[in-house]
């Protein structure tokens, strides 16, 4: 592949106004359950629909390297299923992982990592970092996307609690 091929894209990118490279989503929350228990209802994806406002539909086998389903519902009422995502990691209570998109040009990066807390509860960080040459042109408002995070959240705060 010749150079300019490879440049291609920054070129198109930058002729047509996209300088955004990477946006990110980051939110967090503290569950009374602990760890181990809360990474089980996040990796019970077939019980998503009973409980998360978010992530209306996410399905797939929940191992490492095999592609997801993944349905979006955002609190602006826009429905995306989101294409070519792949399961990237599945440390149990502590962390779960997916993603895709092509490097350099478009990917998100789906996380949930999980935290015990002393007290026996769990700190959630739930994050996305979406990256690449036409993240610009995507339709991910933060505000949007952070909210929708959030209710998502306060849904499994809420499934959790005792």
């Amino acid at each position: 592949m010749t150079r300019l091929a490879l440049l291609l894209p920054l070129f198109v990118a930058t002729a047509l106004g996209g300088c955004t490279t990477r946006k990110t989503i980051d939110t967090s929350i503290e569950i009374d359950a602990p760890p181990c228990a809360v990474y089980d209802t996040l990796a019970a994806f077939e019980a998503y629909p009973e409980w998360n406002p978010y992530h209306i539909r996410v399905a797939g086998s929940g191992v490492v390297g095999e592609p997801l389903e993944v349905r979006v519902s955002r609190p602006d009422g826009v429905v995306v299923d989101v294409p070519h995502v792949t399961l990237l990691e599945a440390e149990p209570c502590r962390a779960l992982v997916w993603g895709g998109g092509i490097p350099g040009i478009f990917r998100g990066e789906h996380r949930f990592d999980l935290s015990p807390r002393e007290n026996g509860a769990t700190h959630l960080s739930h994050t996305e970092v979406f990256s690449g040459l036409f993240i610009g042109f995507a339709d991910l408002p933060v505000p949007v996307l952070t909210e929708g995070y959030a209710r998502m959240n306060a849904a499994l705060r809420d499934r959790m609690a005792p």
